[in-house]
């Protein structure tokens, strides 16, 4: 069993009360960990509720309809990655999972709609697309708040972020960990739920992380699992953030391991946001961070990305 990292709830409502004590402990806890936990997110439970249903829904179809959702080329950015697809970068097994993605819907004709597919919803489960949808602007209006205590513990104003991630090509992740028995396994004996990565995006908001599993890679090499209160948003670090503020604010390793003997039978479902910069927004590394990269644009960081990750 691994220790319990160190991190201290801290509430989003700060944020709003006192910006520059909510900068000063989310700034600690993402210096130490990359990590930070958020309480008080100000995200409705019943709608929480309502996106998991509808998830929960959808993931309960036969294959061959969830199938029908798998786009060609794409990248894995809409609609459903199927089980047994994505591996962590430099893992030769896939992960232990399958996830729909929803993004960003723009209007007609928008400059990034090459970039940012239309979504895509299962005619099969009705009430998903209220309800994911409603989910997905939520976590943006959270991880937005969350940026500006990161711009001001960066000694930036509390506005930096807001042009960068204007129509950013976030992403919403519906997660389904199938559970796990020597079955199931078959040809995958050794493969874990998650194998370890860093996010590519800015910052990463987590919902459903109560279910055991999530663990961060310490500054020792130690790994700790994330205990998260019920209904706190677990939040980190990103490689584009990390890149941006040259490495003040690590992009920690971190994975999902598979269940102990008593959970196994037990499905594992959680719903992070990635909020990403928008595709064309240059990460330039700012002053007075110990390592400075190349200028990249986003969306070409995230395809480099994606390459790895064997969905593209």
């Amino acid at each position: 069993m691994s220790l319990a990292a160190d991190i201290t709830p801290i509430p989003l409502s700060l944020i709003d009360s006192d910006l520059g004590t909510a900068a000063a402990g989310f700034g600690d806890a993402f210096a130490r960990t990359g990590f930070a936990v958020v309480s008080d997110h100000g995200i409705d439970p019943a709608l929480i509720d309502r996106a998991m249903a509808a998830t929960k829904a959808f993931f309960a179809l036969p294959q061959a309809i969830k199938q029908k959702y798998v786009v060609a080329g794409g990248g894995g950015q809409r609609g459903l990655t199927p089980f047994g697809i994505e591996a962590a970068k430099g893992e030769a097994k896939a992960d232990l999972k399958e996830f729909w993605h929803v993004g960003r819907s723009l209007p007609a004709g928008h400059a990034y709609a090459k970039i940012m597919l239309a979504n895509l919803w299962p005619a099969e489960v009705p009430e998903f697309e209220a309800a994911v949808g409603a989910l997905y602007a939520a976590l943006d209006g959270a991880g937005n708040r969350m940026l500006r205590a990161i711009a001001v513990h960066l000694g930036l104003a509390a506005d930096f972020f807001v042009d960068p991630v204007r129509d950013g090509n976030s992403v919403l992740r519906l997660l389904h960990y199938p559970p796990v028995t020597p079955e199931s396994l078959g040809d995958a004996a050794g493969a874990i739920r998650a194998g370890a990565h860093e996010d590519i995006n800015v910052i990463t908001l987590l919902l459903g992380a109560e279910e055991a599993g999530l663990q961060l890679l310490d500054k020792d090499g130690q790994w700790r699992s994330i205990d998260a209160p019920p209904g706190s948003l677990v939040c980190n670090v990103g490689d584009m953030l990390q890149r941006l503020t040259g490495h003040l604010l690590p992009s920690t390793t971190h994975r999902v391991v598979n269940p102990a003997p008593d959970r196994m039978g037990v499905a594992r479902y959680s719903t992070p946001f990635f909020l990403h910069f928008r595709p064309d927004y240059l990460i330039r590394t700012l002053p007075g961070g110990p390592h400075v990269e190349p200028p990249i644009t986003a969306d070409d960081y995230l395809r480099e990305r994606l390459r790895e990750i064997k969905l593209l």
